[in-house]
């Protein structure tokens, strides 16, 4: 046990997200709960980023499509989707994505810079990339994920 919380502690951990094929790490230590929304509600006029609202035991989220913020194909169906709630810039946010996966750790060394030639809509929304024995983790950075203000750039 002693040795697993100090190999936690010398690590990252990311909460990993499926969108359109893609794989995706959430930092662990910003996703306060991880869910299956009931319904979503429309906001009218809302930038196709959000998909409206999420009541969440009483509390209000605005619900952030990571598809269209990360500029890939909208959802065939709204079927299933999964939701991290995540507490910032004052407000609480869903982000949507496909399937939630498992919690991957990663050195904080092993968490390069993007490489030059990731898509720039994908570089500046990401805090690194991770190689893992399967493929790449994408390290999203969430504050710059919900800062609406760089998506009109």
């Amino acid at each position: 046990m002693r040795l697993e919380q100090n190999a936690q502690r010398e690590t990252e951990g990311f909460v990993t997200v499926t969108v359109a094929g893609q794989r995706f790490g959430i930092p662990l230590a910003r996703v306060d709960h991880v869910f299956v929304p009931d319904a979503l509600f429309a906001v009218p006029l809302a930038p196709p980023e959000i998909a409206g609202l999420i009541n969440l035991r009483g509390r209000i989220l605005t619900a952030v499509d990571l598809r269209p913020r990360l500029s890939l194909p909208e959802r065939a169906d709204s079927g299933s989707m999964v939701a991290l709630e995540i507490e910032t810039f004052g407000g609480l946010y869903g982000l949507l994505a496909d399937a939630a996966g498992d919690v991957m750790w990663a050195a904080p060394a092993s968490v390069e810079r993007a490489p030059s030639n990731l898509d720039a809509r994908w570089a500046d929304l990401c805090s690194g990339v991770c190689q893992l024995d399967d493929g790449l983790l994408v390290a999203l950075d969430v504050d710059r994920v919900l800062n609406f203000s760089q998506s009109a750039s």
